[in-house]
């Protein structure tokens, strides 16, 4: 039904504004007690085998939502209720931003792709922090927060910048992620660079500590994917010396070639960071090179091309302990998430494993010396 749904009308439709308007009919849904709470049975059954403990908390399985979708944190519990684990929201900057001109969202439907170049638009950290004090839950969920720089700071000022989100947003943060692999704000990647990013996680991390009320906020970064492997490996080593509590790899991509893309040229020339399946390989070669590096002393979150329940098994089976999507959900509709934890039983039922934890790196482990 979804997918003819698709088809007749979404696709028909700009895709920003195709976006609003599936997020505004989730946000109505989820205002409906009794609606809100069928929906959830059905898209949201419990499987007990799938419960996964990451940052000291219990979720109800390893798949959440990405950064990305929900970035003022104003449909948490919709998300909650169509099955998500967890919710990222954001990326949040310091400063309320309108993001780039529009039109700045693609689809490339042959491929199950997207291309953004939103370019963080989002109310800023001092409304989005109002509104986490004042949220009433519905769906308890693990809430990550997700915070970027803001346009017009000068990278000079990078630092401060996150630092006042982080003092807005930790308290409210079950785990807080710094982002300096978006491709749509200049100067971010830059930061990756260890000698940036060093004393921009040790300022966001000392500022978290101080802000949360005496609670240590886990504290993650995301990287992306076309980083060297080098680059990927002075990552992991600056996650482990700071004491990181996590790192999610992988944010979109800038490349093209060699991805086997078969959409219209002139959409897939257009600029922005693409998301989506034909990011997977790179994305799951980058969380296995981190696993190789980290082991078990970080955990990992797995994000990037994950399209089927197969997919966030291999990540699980890569070393990540939780798996997160976005792109897929535009294009396989509500019932997806329901269908990756129905998969994801069936795997571990069948493999040799009798927790997800005791699945998390197994492929990596037997190859790595």
């Amino acid at each position: 039904m979804y997918h003819l749904f698709f088809r007749l009308v979404f696709r028909r439709m700009d895709a920003e504004k195709a976006h609003h308007l599936a997020f505004r009919w989730i946000r109505a849904v989820a205002r409906i007690p009794g609606l809100r709470a069928l929906v959830r049975a059905v898209l949201a059954p419990r499987r007990p085998g799938l419960r996964t403990v990451a940052f000291g908390r219990e979720m109800p399985g390893p798949f959440g939502l990405a950064a990305g979708f929900d970035k003022n944190a104003v449909a948490i519990d919709g998300m909650a209720m169509l099955g998500f684990d967890h919710v990222e929201i954001g990326t949040v900057t310091a400063r309320q931003q309108s993001g780039n001109p529009t039109p700045r969202l693609f689809r490339l439907v042959g491929d199950r792709a997207l291309i953004n170049r939103m370019g963080f638009n989002n109310d800023g950290s001092a409304a989005v922090a109002a509104r986490l004090a004042a949220r009433r839950t519905v769906f308890p969920t693990t809430v990550g927060v997700n915070i970027g720089k803001t346009k017009v700071v000068p990278e000079g000022e990078a630092v401060q910048d996150y630092v006042t989100s982080a003092e807005r947003l930790a308290r409210h943060a079950d785990y807080l992620v710094v982002n300096v692999s978006s491709p749509n704000t200049p100067g971010l990647r830059d930061l990756q660079a260890t000698e940036a990013l060093r004393p921009l996680l040790a300022a966001v991390r000392e500022a978290a500590d101080h802000c949360a009320d005496g609670r240590r906020v886990p504290l993650l970064v995301k990287i992306a994917p076309d980083l060297a492997d080098a680059d990927v490996d002075a990552v992991a080593d600056l996650a482990v010396e700071l004491g990181l509590d996590g790192i999610i790899a992988t944010n979109t991509t800038i490349a093209r070639e060699g991805l086997g893309l078969t959409s219209d040229p002139a959409v897939v020339a257009q600029g922005g960071g693409l998301s989506g399946a034909p990011l997977a390989d790179r994305s799951l070669e980058v969380l296995r090179r981190l696993y190789a590096r980290v082991g078990d002393r970080i955990t990992l979150v797995g994000v990037g091309g994950v399209t089927t329940a197969e997919d966030a098994w291999q990540r699980i089976l890569a070393g990540a302990t939780l798996v997160q999507g976005y792109s897929a959900f535009i294009y396989q509709g509500p019932l997806w998430m329901r269908a990756v934890h129905k998969g994801l039983a069936a795997r571990l039922a069948a493999s040799p494993y009798a927790t997800l934890a005791d699945a998390v790196g197994a492929d990596t482990r037997k190859v790595t010396p």
